[in-house]
């Protein structure tokens, strides 16, 4: 009897979880949880046989002096162990480095990428040729055993999850796929260097070819912990592309539990993707771009919210922005008021139809974003779940559109100088369209997706607290763009302040960096953060499973305005930005809060 081994674990993987575990803490979920369950399992159930089997015919040995004693299968307790810690902290970086991820936006279409099926080919090919080639060393016996018996093992179970997924795994970037092999696998081999070295366990030499990857490890023990780890990540990949699948197709998959069964996750990746529906795909994908484009706060915060309400949301905000752009990108006063009638008339279509309360929208909807608007924004338009989300808010957005148009020079504007916000209730007036009307549509779906239960009265009160928390961000959004807004014309900041601080919209449109509107700007944050700390106390209210996420959400913007009110910051092109390592700190304590 012996620690040896006993104290590998305490020394080299548990501190490690420990560390992985408080670091994702405030994002897991039950989704999460389910999945590392799963994963280590599948790992103990689909190795156990195997080891007891390498331990049987003595290709690896324990010393009794290493080991406490208890075994199952021959296996001892710490190797057991070790099933269990190495799949945990392996799926614990993968979830870390995957939570920004989008991960319906990877998925494929039923026309593959342009070399799709020669890699899917190529990669079954070299797998079940490694199956065949480790049938074959272990055949042969002698040296050549232990590297057999990893391939041998190995082959199928990668084989079967490249022949499902490989496509998806492609196009996933880099750093949630490769990453999360290379960093566990590099940190074991480290690990087994030592405990080699110390003799906690032992290869025997007739059974392996005797090269070393470096003095101390190995080649087939460095083989070992690098297949491994692939299997692992291999695994959660293939997780999160039937996850994906049941989320992205309502119309295939009308309900999805937050933790699927595994018959639902594997027919999900054998559904044919000419099911699929190519313009959902590709609509998402447009979407995600916009909001990594547009907004990195709100691209971060979505990475809090999880299953159907993550992509209603991004889809939310991809329609708001298109919609915002169109008439923003306009020179002419009327093209934009054009597009507000387009929009508009949009809307009457989609909820005069019944077909409003279905997922996909009536045919003459269709035809009509077909007829009336730009390929690149017709996805945006017919993705928006309009079966989701009550109208008003929307024609209110309409609404605050109206109010940037008045900005647009006419001949009674250049007389009498004229600029729509001209006291401060105006300006509360239009933040509530323009943003207030967003955060309600935002909790409209929280609450369809919520699986907290919630009264109607509840349900008004956090809307209504919601509106004015868009009112606050908005404050913050203008207070950042005095000089942006300028360049095109606009003025935000109330006449009334301006009048009182001795400048007209005029002075602003000059010289927007002006001390003096320095002064009118922290007014404005002041204003946006007393709103906030009115409304902050509702995201407690909210249902348990967006609670932190909104907050994240909130919290994120709001730091913009804490950026601003810093003593000596200078905007950068007219904008505040917050470095990254601030955002993820802002967002870390937005979600350990709950």
């Amino acid at each position: 009897m012996g620690f040896d081994y006993a104290l590998v674990h305490l020394r080299y993987t548990i501190p490690p979880a420990i560390a992985l575990t408080l670091l994702y803490r405030p994002l897991l979920n039950r989704t999460d949880l389910y999945k590392i369950a799963f994963l280590i399992s599948i790992a103990f159930i689909s190795t156990l046989p195997w080891d007891s089997y390498l331990v049987r015919r003595k290709v690896w040995t324990y010393p009794e002096d290493a080991v406490i004693g208890p075994t199952l299968f021959s296996v001892p307790a710490e190797e057991l162990f070790f099933f269990v810690i190495q799949t945990y902290n392996t799926t614990l970086l993968y979830l870390i480095l995957n939570k920004p991820i989008f991960h319906p936006s990877y998925l494929s279409s039923a026309k593959p990428r342009k070399g799709a099926e020669f890699q899917w080919n190529a990669g079954q090919l070299i797998f079940a040729a490694s199956f065949i080639m480790g049938l074959g060393l272990i055949w042969s016996g002698g040296e050549g055993t232990y590297l057999g018996l990893i391939i041998a093992w190995a082959g199928p179970f990668a084989l079967l999850l490249w022949s499902l997924s490989s496509q998806f795994l492609i196009a996933l970037p880099l750093s949630s796929t490769v990453v999360p092999i290379a960093i566990p696998t590099l940190y074991l081999w480290m690990v087994d260097t030592l405990a080699l070295k110390r003799g906690t366990w032992v290869i025997e030499s007739g059974t392996k070819l005797g090269i070393h990857l470096w003095e101390g490890l190995d080649i087939e023990e460095a083989l070992f912990f690098l297949v491994t780890n692939v299997l692992i990540v291999f695994g959660l990949v293939a997780f999160d592309h039937a996850l994906s699948i049941l989320l992205t197709f309502p119309i295939l998959f009308p309900d999805v539990p937050e933790v699927p069964s595994p018959v639902l996750l594997v027919q999900a990746l054998l559904t044919n993707r000419s099911k699929y529906g190519t313009e959902r795909i590709i609509g998402i994908q447009e979407a995600v771009a916009r909001l990594k484009n547009k907004s990195r706060s709100f691209y971060l915060a979505s990475s809090a919210f999880i299953g159907r309400l993550r992509i209603n949301l991004v889809l939310l905000y991809s329609f708001c922005r298109v919609a915002d752009d169109l008439i923003d990108d306009c020179s002419a006063e009327s093209d934009a008021r054009e597009w507000i009638d387009k929009l508009t008339h949009y809307l009457d279509l989609a909820y005069a139809s019944k077909e409003a309360r279905l997922v996909q929208k009536h045919p003459d909807v269709h035809s009509y974003i077909t007829e009336n608007f730009p390929k690149s924004s017709q996805l945006a338009l017919r993705l928006l779940p309009t079966h989701l989300l009550s109208y008003g808010p929307l024609y209110g957005l309409l609404e605050g559109f109206k109010t940037d148009l008045e900005f647009h020079d006419s001949n009674f504007s250049k007389a009498l100088r004229t600029f729509p916000i001209a006291n401060e209730y105006d300006l509360e007036v239009y933040a509530a369209r323009v943003a207030g009307t967003v955060a309600e549509l935002c909790l409209e779906l929280v609450f369809h997706h919520t699986n907290s239960v919630t009264t109607t009265a509840q349900r008004e009160t956090l809307i209504r607290s919601g509106g004015r928390m868009g009112i606050a961000l908005q404050y913050v959004n203008v207070a950042r763009d005095i000089s942006t807004d300028a360049a095109i014309g606009r003025v935000y900041l109330p006449t009334s302040w301006l009048k009182g601080a001795g400048l007209k919209p005029d002075d602003v449109l000059k010289n927007p960096d002006n001390p003096a509107i320095d002064v009118l700007r922290a007014r404005l944050l002041d204003k946006a953060f007393g709103i906030y700390r009115e409304a902050q106390p509702a995201l407690a209210q909210l249902p348990i499973d967006a609670r932190a996420p909104m907050r994240v959400a909130v919290e994120s913007y709001m730091e913009i305005g804490r950026v601003l009110r810093e003593k000596g910051y200078k905007l950068k092109k007219g904008r505040a930005t917050v470095p990254i390592k601030r955002r993820l700190t802002v967002a870390w304590k937005a979600l350990s809060q709950g």
